[in-house]
């Protein structure tokens, strides 16, 4: 793990930049380097797998952490800290970098690099909800269920270097021809969903879908569940509540960028103000 050391003003940074950052736009990388070195006492960290990640965050010592990187990068960082216990006690921030965006942008973060990066500097912390389940797994933006199906088992979160690897081999190793297969369609669920312990919808019902969002603030999450009916479109059944839990025969879901499951029973409970993240005053 590469490790540069540059003096400046008054903060103390701990500056993590994801490797799919650096392969994939080098040049806002280097770009939010110049910024975040200008304004801040910074130590840059190029650690090259999810070990040396974790390893430079755990070794941050009063340095305020900022992930360089797209939305896996800053879920492996909230993952981490959530772990360690050490999440409510750390201001984090975060420059979007890389191909996948979405949830930073959804959570306050600026679009651009050089704003994000200002915004690390001159910024206000923001404190969010996020939901946690019962095998310690985070969400921040959004959870579906069921989870889009996919051609291909997803790759794991903690590499998503992986897919390059792939691609390198698909282009250099000529493959058999073979007829492509449909993309498989999820059919209706049947799923009980309760929401802090009342029943929405019970198992007679066949779904559609289910989606749960933590709210910016107040501890309450917003679930919608859409019925699958016949004829004329059926309201979705909406509710707020502080846990959630889904109960079935086995169910993937989506939450955030990564797929869950499969799994007959999962509880979701908010936690309230449990992120705090750095966005622009």
């Amino acid at each position: 793990m590469a490790e540069v050391a540059t003096s400046a003003t008054s903060d103390h940074l701990l500056v993590v930049i994801d490797p799919v950052a650096r392969q994939t736009d080098g040049e806002s990388v280097r770009i939010v380097k110049d910024v975040l070195s200008a304004g801040a006492a910074t130590k840059v960290c190029l650690p090259e797998g999810p070990e040396e990640f974790a390893r430079a965050l755990a070794r941050r010592g009063s340095r305020r952490p900022v992930v360089v990187g797209d939305d896996r990068a800053l879920m492996r960082a909230v993952v981490q800290l959530h772990r360690q216990r050490e999440l409510a006690e750390c201001v984090l921030s975060v420059v979007p970098v890389g191909p996948a965006q979405g949830i930073a942008h959804s959570l306050g973060v600026p679009t651009g690099a050089v704003a994000a990066a200002r915004a690390v500097l001159d910024g206000a912390e923001r404190r969010l909800d996020m939901l946690v389940d019962d095998s310690d797994g985070v969400v921040l933006g959004a959870l579906r269920i069921p989870a889009p199906a996919a051609r291909e088992a997803p790759v794991d979160a903690a590499r998503p270097w992986l897919r390059t690897c792939q691609y390198l081999v698909r282009t250099l190793v000529p493959a058999r021809p073979a007829r492509e297969a449909a993309p498989v369609v999820p059919g209706p669920s049947r799923l009980r969903v309760e929401v802090d312990g009342v029943t929405l919808v019970d198992l007679d019902q066949p779904l559609e879908a289910v989606s749960v969002t933590p709210g910016s603030a107040g501890g309450l999450a917003s679930v919608e569940v859409r019925r699958l009916s016949v004829g004329a479109e059926a309201s979705p059944l909406l509710a707020m509540g502080r846990t959630v839990t889904v109960t079935g025969a086995d169910f993937r879901y989506r939450a955030d960028a990564g797929v869950g499951g499969p799994v007959r029973r999962r509880t979701w409970t908010v936690r309230e103000g449990a992120l705090r993240l750095t966005v622009p005053r």
